[in-house]
């Protein structure tokens, strides 16, 4: 996986390296890169899931045509779910802002935030092979199986991105009671 938030320190231009060297300016700096690199990510994030969102669509409308309604039912439950992380990631605000400039992340913390990050791409790979496997389960008794996988990766899209917004609000001491 390419790591956004070097990718977008490497492309810095020469300006930004040698404002980098004015105290107290690298602090804003880095928050600057830490919001670019996360914004990166998530649009990143956002377009593949929308491609697997328009190819479920897709099966969906391909077995109205052909007379499946009775399965279109539990694939529009994996599109409705595949819709609303989208929409998540797309809204949820980038770089944490807020917070980071209020508390200093430790490294390992900022890498389990990351971790949850990657975590979004490996479950992208994962609905694109659950995809797959509808298509290639069509007219056969694993059809019904093979959907109801779909809809729990889709679920596990949901619940990672809570899970990665609890730690979040953690670090900011704003999900504590």
């Amino acid at each position: 996986m390419t790591d956004y938030y070097q990718r977008v320190t490497d492309e810095q231009d020469f300006f930004k390296k040698i404002l980098g060297k004015i105290p107290g300016f690298n602090g804003y700096a880095e928050r600057s890169n830490r919001r670019s690199a996360d914004k990166l990510l998530r649009e990143t994030i956002a377009t593949q899931f929308e491609s697997l969102w328009q190819r479920t669509s897709e099966i969906q409308r391909s077995f109205i045509s052909e007379g499946g309604i009775e399965v279109v039912g539990d694939i529009e439950a994996a599109a409705i779910k595949l819709r609303q992380f989208i929409d998540r990631i797309k809204n949820a605000a980038y770089g944490y802002a807020g917070f980071f400039d209020a508390i200093k992340v430790k490294q390992e913390e900022l890498a389990a935030i990351y971790e949850y990050d990657l975590h979004f791409l490996d479950l992208g790979d994962e609905v694109a092979n659950a995809i797959d496997n509808i298509q290639s389960s069509v007219g056969t008794d694993g059809l019904p199986a093979s959907i109801r996988n779909l809809v729990s990766l889709a679920q596990s899209c949901i619940d990672t991105f809570e899970k990665r917004k609890e730690v979040i609000l953690s670090l900011s001491g704003e999900g504590e009671s």
